[in-house]
């Protein structure tokens, strides 16, 4: 007996395999058309390990959703995918970054930096011509990087051009020009007359290169001008020449990073260059006295701080679970409803109202005990008032995890203990507890690892304070994130090449210990 499909279910597998093409041909085309946009931009800026990220993706992509094959790689891709970018590049990347003196005024090639010191030594002339000028960036209205966008009145021609990049002709096409002003461009955001007064000073430093004998300088707000440069650089002798007193600069080291230096051997100017520089980071980590004292100190109040966290909140999120878990309890629903409070506010702001709370002469802990504690200026209290702050923030959700693991637990266990004779404390301690210890010990070195680098609670509570006389890298409750964020960022200047090694040993550390932990939570798995 031979069987037919009915029209109908032919003219809807039909339909479906027209939707399945059309729908994989649309994604596919937004994935190309994805890499087409942001390739250029990667080569550009030079980021090749996340232009290989990038188009190793978008080949994968073809390859696994061009057919009907590979069907589990198509499931394994998406997580593999996001587990590179997020994880596994930026891992590389601060490894990388780890043996090199990235920081201020190292950020760029030798190239760039010459430009920019040469640049910065643009000096206006009485009859240098001048463009409208339009600030625009493709990062942040605050920070940069600024473009410049420049027209000549005259013949309408437009420039652009940065510090990294010489000026260079567009067409004019390509931009929106009003009032004989660009006011939009391809690629980025252009700045309004307000965003560009704040960020005038920084504006002021900048200098487009033109060529080897010249510049071009903001002179207002709305206008830059074409100066001559004092400083040129001499390519074959690798010097940097003031041609107006006749002085040299050449390549010298100084510490670890190489400088255009005068005749004293000190640098004459900040800016420098990407380079490597081996485990120079690490063996300043361990061998400057200072910084190792430092370091040591962060690492033992970080441990504290993580354990004392874990333990505390543990303890009272348990204690509140058993209390009640008592059926005998009336309102439990309600309590329990009260007590999920703290955790139901974001972390932030509770930060930061509990951060008013200890204030010294208003704060609410303060006025109500009658008390005139210096919360944030003595550092044993501001450590105290760390640890009650997570405490509160942190106890919920031990509650939440101890109701549940006590929930599981069979009710003829504890009459077993009960008619073996065990009190109601032995039965807690000797029955109930390693039992809850099988299914919560896992989160508690989950917390544990989560506190190690808890940097909201630190930064947004006491901002790592206080600090010791004449110390600025790290105040006596900075953990080791905190003191890394520090160093990465700090007032004195950003140094990622040394804070991408202490990162590194946090890693580690943080790896270690969470493998002993782990390694003893195996014991409990006899309970079973």
């Amino acid at each position: 007996m031979t069987s037919t499909s009915s029209p109908a279910a032919a003219q809807t597998r039909g339909t479906t395999t027209i939707t399945s093409v059309l729908g994989r041909v649309l994604f596919l085309g937004v994935v190309l058309a994805l890499v087409v946009f942001f390739a250029p931009l990667l080569i550009a800026q030079q980021l090749w390990m996340w232009l290989i990220v990038l188009i190793g993706s978008a080949i994968a992509i073809f390859v696994l959703y061009s057919t009907k094959r590979f069907i589990p790689g198509k499931y394994l891709f998406p997580g593999t995918f996001f587990l590179v970018v997020f994880l596994i590049t930026p891992i590389i990347l601060t490894v990388g970054y780890s043996f090199t003196n990235f920081g201020d005024g190292t950020r760029g090639t030798k190239e760039q930096a010459i430009n920019s010191i040469v640049s910065n030594s643009v000096q206006q002339t009485a009859d240098a011509p001048r463009y409208n000028m339009t600030v625009a960036t493709m990062g942040s209205p605050t920070e940069g990087p600024f473009e410049l966008w420049l027209l000549e009145p005259e013949t309408g021609d437009v420039f652009r051009g940065s510090e990294e990049q010489p000026l260079e002709q567009v067409d004019a096409s390509d931009v929106t020009v009003a009032d004989g002003r660009v006011t939009e461009v391809p690629q980025g955001d252009v700045l309004d007359m307000r965003e560009v007064n704040a960020v005038y000073n920084e504006l002021q430093q900048l200098a487009v290169p033109v060529d080897d004998t010249s510049a071009i300088r903001p002179l207002s707000v709305n206008q830059a001008f074409v100066g001559t440069t004092v400083l040129q650089y001499d390519e074959e002798r690798d010097v940097i020449v003031d041609t107006a007193s006749g002085t040299e600069y050449s390549v010298a080291k100084v510490g670890d990073t190489e400088y255009f230096v005068g005749e004293d051997g000190r640098p004459a100017f900040s800016q420098s260059w990407l380079q490597n520089v081996g485990t120079k980071n690490y063996e300043r980590l361990f061998t400057n006295s200072n910084i190792a004292s430092q370091f040591l100190g962060a690492f033992t109040w970080t441990l504290v701080f993580a354990a004392g966290s874990v333990l505390s909140t543990f303890i009272l999120g348990f204690a509140l679970a058993l209390i009640l878990n008592d059926e005998r309890l009336k309102g439990r629903r309600l309590y329990r409803s009260i007590l999920l409070m703290p955790y139901a506010v974001p972390g932030f702001i509770a930060l930061l109202v509990w951060s008013n709370f200890y204030n010294r002469d208003f704060g609410l802990i303060n006025e109500m005990l009658n008390l005139n504690l210096n919360w944030f200026g003595d550092p044993t209290l501001a450590k105290v008032a760390v640890l009650l702050t997570n405490l509160w923030m942190g106890f919920p959700y031990m509650f939440i995890i101890s109701t549940g693991a006590l929930q599981s637990i069979p009710g003829d266990v504890l009459e077993a203990a009960k008619i073996d004779g065990a009190s109601r404390f032995q039965a807690t301690v000797k029955v109930v507890m390693p039992l809850l210890l099988v299914a919560v010990a896992p989160l508690l070195v989950a917390s544990f690892a989560f506190n190690f680098n808890n940097f909201n609670a630190i930064e947004l509570l006491t901002q790592g304070g206080p600090f010791p006389p004449g110390e600025f890298t790290r105040g006596s409750t900075d953990i080791l994130i905190s003191m890394i964020y520090r160093i990465a960022f700090g007032g004195s200047g950003a140094d990622f090449g040394f804070a991408s090694a202490v990162s590194v040993m946090l890693f580690v550390l943080t790896g270690i210990l969470a493998a002993v932990q782990f390694r003893f939570t195996r014991a409990l798995e006899d309970v079973n």
